[in-house]
């Protein structure tokens, strides 16, 4: 079987991503020698080997626990909140209620998108206050944007006919959307809500630094205190929490496949 001709576009393409590689480490001051230096290897293996052995104190795993069940519901509202405001934006995207507002709600969604989910937790903490409240939110908003662009896409991809068919039968729009349309589509919306809600873990986390609550404040503050051992029982956790969540997420998946 013959196959099919390199195009001249994908080799340009590979040539430029090539070229900006090679731009990207001689215009970087790189400094590989100080890395790998004796030095520099004694003084990392001091600091990993300040970990051991975890904080194991009952009272303390307690404390833990609660700030992972805390990032673990930060993360799950956060998701399910904009999956919710994703779908809704999403039809407007997708150009269903015309041309006009599809592109006031593209820009809409690049621009929640854009910003960093710790950028918009530093701006809501000073309207919500310290704790997992302005995290949630920041989670929610940022997920929007990204859940609404994704959700837009997969409906301007999906076939028209089923719809098309049960208009023309005399079902309403919104019927049609809901027994033609969302059938179709739903298991891809549910994958990347999954896939959203495994990356909000690990955002969860990260947005304790800035105050949001959850492991990642009790991280900064023992950290800050060079307490490193109760650090490394506050990063062990984290590391369970986004192992249990990808099992579960994996598992999920495998369901709707079958």
């Amino acid at each position: 079987m013959k196959q099919a001709p390199v195009r001249l576009a994908t080799l340009l393409l590979l040539a430029g991503l090539l070229l900006l590689v090679i731009a990207s480490f001689a215009s970087l001051p790189l400094q590989w020698q100080a890395l790998l230096s004796a030095d520099a290897l004694r003084s990392a293996t001091e600091f990993v080997a300040g970990f051991a052995p975890p904080e194991t104190a009952p009272a303390f795993l307690d404390k833990t626990f609660v700030a992972l069940l805390e990032t673990l519901a930060m993360s799950a509202l956060g998701t399910g909140l904009a999956a919710i405001a994703g779908l809704m934006l999403a039809l407007p995207a997708s150009g269903r209620l015309g041309r006009s507002l599809r592109a006031v709600t593209r820009i809409l969604l690049n621009a929640t998108r854009s910003v960093p989910e710790l950028v918009w937790a530093a701006m809501l903490l000073i309207a919500a206050g310290l704790g997992p409240f302005a995290g949630t939110l920041a989670l929610a908003v940022h997920t929007s944007g990204v859940l609404g662009r994704l959700f837009a896409d997969a409906l301007e991809n999906t076939p028209p006919l089923p719809e098309a068919s049960l208009r023309i039968n005399g079902a309403s729009a919104l019927a049609a959307f809901l027994y033609a349309t969302l059938p179709q589509i739903s298991p891809q919306l549910l994958s990347y809500t999954l896939y959203r809600w495994e990356n909000n873990i690990r955002a969860a986390a990260v947005l304790g630094v800035v105050g949001a609550g959850g492991l990642g404040q009790m991280l900064k503050y023992h950290l800050s205190l060079f307490q490193m051992q109760q650090a490394a029982t506050v990063i062990i956790a984290m590391l369970l929490l986004v192992a249990a969540v990808d099992a579960l997420s994996f598992a999920l998946r495998r369901w709707m496949m079958h």
